[in-house]
């Protein structure tokens, strides 16, 4: 489903992350590792908003460097913290996300409506909650038709009801239509109640195998 060969991201020469070969099948795969460990950077890479050297591609076919346009596509990021223009709403965002990406008829309204998003639709982001933010964030990684989805800090500031919905739909995403899902969590991943692939250890930018 994803492979990672030769990958190293640097700030300020400083290297943040080294992956000399990473290969994950189809499935729910949990990156683990505390604060500055160096999963977010995975996360951001690897969703293909930062740059750096090596390989990745999905699905043995797209390669973000080469096909960058047809890997975005397949390819979707929930941030841990999200931040958006503050006098955007909701239906702002959705509607610029879900063009670009090309989401099916229906889709937009039954995510929002899973999510509670359409409750806020048309309030301007700078007024929403960390959990708003939260539901908005997770709701634009939701929409297109990705192969994968990233999933940075899922459980954070929702609330269970939402959670529960929210991973039904990931368990039915995965079922129905083969996407898979990274995800990472400072709670108990088995909270998520997803039948997880494979569990891995990020520490000071390496990548270690637990499972």
């Amino acid at each position: 489903m994803l492979t990672v060969t030769n990958l190293t991201k640097a700030y300020n020469g400083h290297i943040a992350l080294t992956v000399p070969e990473l290969q994950l099948p189809p499935g729910f795969h949990y990156f683990r590792g505390g604060n500055g460990s160096g999963k977010t950077t995975l996360f951001r890479t690897v969703a293909g908003l930062l740059p750096f050297s090596g390989e990745i591609v999905l699905a043995g076919k797209y390669e973000i460097s080469r096909d960058p346009v047809a890997y975005r596509m397949r390819v979707n990021y929930a941030e841990a913290e999200p931040l958006y223009p503050s006098f955007l709403s909701a239906r702002d965002l959705v509607g610029f996300v879900s063009k670009a990406k090309k989401s099916p008829v229906g889709q937009v309204d039954a995510v929002a409506n899973l999510l509670g998003v359409d409750s806020f639709w048309t309030k301007p982001t700078g007024q929403f909650s960390s959990g708003m933010l939260k539901k908005l964030s997770l709701l634009l990684a939701l929409l297109g038709t990705p192969q994968l989805v990233l999933l940075d800090e899922p459980l954070t500031t929702l609330d269970v009801a939402t959670a529960e919905k929210l991973f039904a739909y990931i368990q039915q995403l995965h079922t129905s239509e083969g996407v898979s899902f990274l995800l990472t969590s400072h709670q108990d991943v088995s909270l998520t109640g997803l039948p997880i692939t494979s569990v891995w250890q990020v520490n000071e930018g390496v990548i270690t195998t637990t499972t």
